[in-house]
C-alpha cells in the first residue's frame, strides 16, 4: 500500500515528466489487472505529453515473493481472462496470495456474474422482469472483500473492486466511503474517480468529500462539473488543464465538446467534434453525442456519412448502433431506429443514451407504455439524466395525467435550472392544474434565463389575456415581437400573427388609430389574420371619417420593425413578479 500511496501526490502540474511516468506506470498496472478502460485513459493522457528518453522510463513494478509464487497461475489465468473465460480464470487463481493475482481472482468472479446477468437480461429485454435479474456473485464477494477491508489488506485496486460491489448492491453511502479511500490509496486509478462521479448527485455532496490533494483531482472535478451541469466551472477546469500542458489530449477535447453539447451551444460543439475527428478519425467514443448534434441540426448527409463510417470501423459497438438509430430517426423510420437502440442495449444494457433515445422513438410511435419503461430504465442507470425525466413528463402529458407530469418536469428542472424548455413545460402543467400564478412565474423565469424556443412570452401573454390583464398581455406581445424581429426568424413563428392581431385590437380599444392600423396592416401579411386585419382597417377608416380622434391619454409605443427600440413598452408596466420563489 505504501508503494501505491506514493503515486500521484501533489496537485500542481509543474513536473510533466513525472506525471508522464506516473501515467505510464498506472496504465501498465491497470492492464495487468484486466482494467482495460482505466489503462486506456491513462495511456491516452500519457500520449498527449512529450515522450520520455530511455533513461527516464518507469521501471516495471518490483515483484514480491508472493508474486513469484503466483506467477504461473497468474500468467495462465490472465490469458483466459483476456479471452473472457472468467470462471476458468478464477478457477486457476484459487488460493493465490499476491495482491495482483487476488484482485484478478475476485474481478474474474465479479465479471463472470455480470456476464451471466447480462445474458439473462438480453433474453428478457423489454418486459418488466428485466429489473429483477441480479448478479448472484455479489453477496459472496462483499463478504470476502469486507473481511479483507477490515484487516486493511486491500490495495487501491482491491478497494476499487470492493466499492463497485457495494454500489451494485445499492449500498451507496458505504460505496462512496470506499471509493474515497481508494482514491487516497491509489490516486492515479481513474476507475475509482469515475465510479465516485456516478454516485455524487449534487454540489453539496461534493463539498463534504475529503479527496486527496493530487493533480488527478483536477480531472475528476472537471468531469463531475460536466455531469452536474455546472458547465462554466467544467470548461474553466478543462482550459486550465490544457494550459498546464495537456493541449493534445483527445480526452479533454472530447469532454469540452460534450460540455458545449450540454449547454446547447451546438455550433461550438460541432466544430470541436469535427476537429476531434481529424485528430482521431477511428474514434467511436462520444460519437453518439456528435450524432445527437447532427440530428438536432437535421444534417442528414453528415449523419449518414458518420453512420457509414462507424459501421466500417465497428458495427457492433453501442455508439455505432445509437448513431445509426439517430440516422433512421431523422428519416422518420422510427421502428428501424428503435430496433438499433434495442441492439445497442443488447450489447450494453447499462448504456444510458440508448434507453433515453429508445424512449423518444416509442413516443414518436405513440407507444407510451414502452416509452415510460425505457425512460425508467434510463433513470435507473443515471438519476441525473434530465432528458429521461423530461421524457417521462411528456409521456404523462400525452396520457393527460398533469400531477405526474408536474413531478417529472420538476425533477428535470432541478437538474437543469436554467433550461427554458423545462420551465415552459412546468408552466403548461401549472396552467392545466389551474395554478395560474405559478404558471406565470415559470413562463417569466423561462424568458429571463433565455428562452430557447421563443414561446414563453406568448404563453405568458395568453395567460394575461385569460385574466383580462390587457396591458401586461400587450407588453408581453410587444417584447415577443421585438425578440423575433431581432433574431430574424419572422417566417418561422406562427405566433407573430397572433401577437399582431392582439395588439391591433388592444390599440383599437385604446383608440390609438395609428398604432392599431399599423398592426392591422401587419396582420394582412399573414394568411390566418388577413381578413381580420382588413376588417379592422375598414373600421378604423370609418371611425376616422366620422371624425373620431386618436386618444392621447395613453402614450402607447409605435414599435414596428423599422422603429424597434429597447424602451418600447406601454406606460403601465407589468406588475413585477416575485421571482424569489420561482423555482418550483
Amino acid at each position: 500500500m505504501a508503494a501505491a500511496a506514493g503515486l500521484g501526490g501533489g496537485s500542481d502540474f509543474s513536473d510533466l515528466r513525472e506525471i508522464k511516468k506516473q501515467l505510464l506506470s498506472v496504465a501498465e498496472r491497470s492492464r495487468e489487472r484486466g482494467l482495460q478502460h482505466s489503462g486506456k485513459w491513462a495511456s491516452e493522457l500519457a500520449f498527449a505529453l512529450d515522450p520520455l528518453p530511455l533513461s527516464e522510463l518507469p521501471p516495471p513494478p518490483a515483484l514480491t515473493e508472493e508474486d513469484a509464487r503466483d506467477l504461473d497461475a497468474y500468467t495462465l489465468a490472465k490469458s483466459y481472462f483476456d479471452l473472457k473465460e472468467y470462471d476458468r480464470a478464477a478457477y486457476f487463481l484459487r488460493g493465490c496470495k499476491s495482491q495482483k493475482a487476488y484482485f484478478l481472482y475476485m474481478y474474474s468472479r465479479y465479471l463472470s456474474g455480470e456476464k451471466k446477468k447480462d445474458d439473462e437480461t438480453v433474453d428478457s429485454l423489454g418486459p418488466l422482469e428485466k429489473g429483477q435479474v441480479k448478479n448472484e456473485a455479489l453477496r459472496e464477494l462483499r463478504v470476502e472483500l469486507s473481511k479483507k477491508h477490515k484487516a486493511r489488506e486491500l490495495d487501491g485496486f482491491g478497494l476499487y473492486l470492493y466499492g463497485v460491489v457495494l454500489r451494485k448492491l445499492d449500498l451507496v453511502k458505504e460505496a462512496i466511503d470506499v471509493f474515497v479511500e481508494a482514491a487516497h490509496v491509489l490516486p492515479l486509478h481513474w476507475g475509482a474517480w469515475l465510479e465516485l462521479c456516478n454516485l455524487i448527485t449534487d454540489k453539496e455532496m461534493l463539498k463534504f468529500l475529503s479527496l486527496p490533494d493530487t493533480w488527478m483531482k483536477e480531472f475528476f472535478l472537471a468531469h463531475i462539473y460536466t455531469e452536474l451541469q455546472l458547465i462554466e466551472e467544467a470548461l474553466q477546469k478543462y482550459q486550465s488543464l490544457i494550459d498546464a500542458g495537456f493541449s493534445k489530449s483527445t480526452y479533454i477535447i472530447s469532454q469540452i465538446a460534450v460540455a458545449y453539447h450540454n449547454i446547447r451551444d451546438i455550433d461550438k460543439a460541432l466544430s470541436i467534434f469535427n476537429e476531434l475527428r481529424k485528430q482521431d478519425p477511428y474514434r467511436i467514443e462520444n460519437m453518439d453525442t456528435f450524432s445527437n448534434l447532427l440530428y438536432v441540426r437535421s444534417m442528414k448527409p453528415e449523419l449518414s456519412y458518420l453512420a457509414h463510417n462507424l459501421c466500417e470501423i465497428d458495427k457492433y459497438r453501442v455508439e455505432t448502433c445509437c448513431v445509426i438509430g439517430n440516422y433512421y430517426s431523422l428519416r422518420s423510420q422510427h421502428e428501424k431506429a428503435a430496433l438499433y437502440f434495442q441492439r445497442a442495449l443488447k450489447l450494453n444494457p447499462r448504456y444510458l443514451g440508448a434507453w433515453t433515445l429508445m424512449g423518444h422513438e416509442y413516443m414518436e410511435m405513440k407507444n407510451t407504455s414502452a416509452a415510460i419503461q425505457a425512460y425508467r430504465h434510463a433513470i435507473e442507470v443515471n438519476k441525473r439524466d434530465y432528458r429521461a425525466w423530461y421524457g417521462l413528463g411528456q409521456t404523462y402529458e400525452i396520457l393527460k395525467m398533469p400531477f405526474y407530469c408536474l413531478y417529472y418536469y420538476r425533477r428535470a428542472h432541478q437538474l437543469r435550472p436554467n433550461d427554458s424548455r423545462m420551465l415552459v413545460a412546468l408552466g403548461e402543467c401549472y396552467e392545466k392544474l389551474n395554478q395560474l400564478v405559478e404558471a406565470k412565474k415559470c413562463y417569466w423565469r423561462a424568458y429571463a434565463v433565455g428562452d430557447v424556443e421563443k414561446m414563453a412570452l406568448v404563453k405568458l401573454a395568453k395567460l394575461h389575456e385569460q385574466l383580462n390583464e390587457s396591458e401586461q398581455a400587450a407588453q408581453c406581445y410587444i417584447k415577443y415581437i421585438q425578440d423575433i424581429y431581432s433574431c430574424g426568424e419572422i417566417v418561422e413563428h406562427l405566433e407573430v400573427s397572433t401577437a399582431f392581431r392582439y395588439l391591433a385590437q388592444y390599440y383599437f380599444k385604446c383608440k390609438l388609430w395609428d398604432e392599431a392600423s399599423a398592426c392591422a396592416q401587419k396582420c394582412c401579411t399573414f394568411n390566418d389574420t388577413r381578413e381580420e386585419g382588413k376588417a379592422l382597417l375598414r373600421q378604423i377608416l370609418q371611425l376616422r371619417n366620422q371624425g373620431e380622434t386618436s386618444s392621447t391619454d395613453i402614450a402607447a409605443p409605435f414599435f414596428l420593425p423599422a422603429s424597434l427600440s429597447a424602451n418600447n413598452t406601454p406606460t403601465r408596466r407589468v406588475s413585477p413578479l416575485n421571482l424569489s420563489s420561482v423555482t418550483p
